[in-house]
């Protein structure tokens, strides 16, 4: 009993460990971004003195903006600026703010004990973020710069399918023409399956059913530590997205990665009808029209998230080779010792860069920090892979202490 306590509590401090990480990668962001006063475009900036320094750096709103204007480092080394909710609306979400560290604790377990203790003081704030996002979306036309502001701190978790359908795109910002938009593309969605999955092979091409092959090899794999994505009937979904979305798109076809894409829409879009821990789910407790509208809305929302960075997926992945370049050369203006040591262990940022920008860092973090990520990827809009680019130098700024 004694055991399964202790591995119980090990387990825990081990998720917070992980979450105060994703917490201070985004707070580094905060300081690599300069000259910004709204999500978007990102600009290249050299290092400032204060910029990063993850071994005395606090965790701080899982934003990565900050609570107070202070904190957006107002001195002549950090003019990174933002505007309304994100100075002073207590903007941080349930991961919570924390009071700066003293430099010498470093370890890793009093990095999870500030972090733990710093969430009850964020709590007071949900309620002001949720009624203003309740405010926003009850609107006969959403803002949607407003919305992308909010949203760049994080969606409440039962807000978070209405929230990103705007984002993307899907929905349209109007009320009164939502409901009619959404009934037309889903049933769009069910005349694709119809017109491409549904057939028999006889009727494909020989590339169309090597395609398709690869896809059922890909889905059993998708997230495999999650064992919710092994139910049968996720898979089945996961392979109607996928081969439907390539047909669609032969410029890129299917390329693996895009598998990992389509997970964060399907577990968003599932807890509209599902309730609880997601390892409990089952999906015999939805009606197959519940199903379909999950699939339209996963394959129409991984539509619009691939559109932006389609050329990540053509011949030669021409985006994802421009990203890494940007990441070498963004990670040697800003610290240089890593840069150094990376050329002197012989590595090549291909070697494990490719990956993050591939899957958009969603096998680099566990799963349950996946949708807080994206909450902020889909904020950025258009510049989300630029922005992508500096989550990443900062992992590698968090890790290198």
């Amino acid at each position: 009993m004694m055991k399964a306590t202790r591995d119980e509590e090990r387990k825990k401090e081990s998720s917070l460990n992980f979450d105060w990480r994703l917490n201070q990668t985004l707070r580094n962001v905060q300081g690599l971004l300069k000259g910004r006063s709204f999500p978007g475009k990102v600009l290249l900036s050299r290092k400032t003195d204060d910029t990063v320094n993850s071994g005395t750096a606090e965790p701080t709103s899982i934003s990565g903006r900050s609570d107070s204007e202070n904190d957006l480092g107002t001195s002549q080394n950090n003019e990174a600026t933002a505007k309304g909710d994100a100075h002073g609306d207590g903007s941080s979400t349930s991961y919570g703010t924390a009071e700066k560290s003293d430099s010498s604790f470093h370890n890793e377990g009093y990095k999870a004990a500030e972090f733990q203790k710093s969430t009850s003081s964020a709590r007071a704030t949900d309620s002001t973020r949720v009624a203003k996002f309740i405010k926003e979306l009850s609107s006969s036309t959403v803002e949607l710069d407003a919305l992308r502001e909010l949203a760049w701190s994080g969606v409440p978790p039962y807000l978070r399918p209405t929230v990103w359908r705007l984002l993307l795109g899907y929905a349209p910002p109007n009320s009164d023409r939502r409901e009619g938009v959404l009934m037309r593309k889903r049933q769009e969605y069910v005349d694709c399956v119809s017109q491409y999955y549904d057939i028999p092979d006889a009727e494909r091409t020989e590339d169309e059913i090597n395609m398709l092959r690869q896809i059922a090899v890909d889905c059993p794999r998708t997230v495999p530590d999650v064992t919710f994505f092994q139910q049968t009937g996720i898979q089945a979904s996961l392979e109607r997205i996928l081969y439907t979305w390539a047909i669609r798109h032969p410029a890129s076809g299917y390329v693996q990665g895009i598998n990992d894409l389509a997970t964060p829409f399907l577990v968003v879009f599932l807890s509209e009808y599902l309730e609880g821990d997601m390892e409990n789910w089952m999906l015999s407790n939805l009606t197959p029209e519940n199903m379909l509208n999950v699939e339209a809305d996963c394959y129409w929302c991984l539509s619009k998230l691939l559109d932006g960075i389609q050329d990540h997926y053509t011949f030669a992945q021409p985006g994802i080779q421009r990203l890494v370049f940007k990441l070498k050369e963004l990670v040697r203006r800003i610290d240089e010792p890593v840069s150094r040591h990376v050329e002197e262990q012989g590595l090549e940022f291909l070697q494990f860069a490719f990956r993050w920008f591939n899957c958009l860092l969603i096998r680099e973090i566990p799963f349950h920090l996946v949708t807080r990520l994206w909450d902020t990827y889909l904020a950025e809009g258009d510049g989300f892979a630029d922005f992508l680019v500096y989550v990443c130098a900062s992992l590698l700024l968090t890790v290198s202490n």
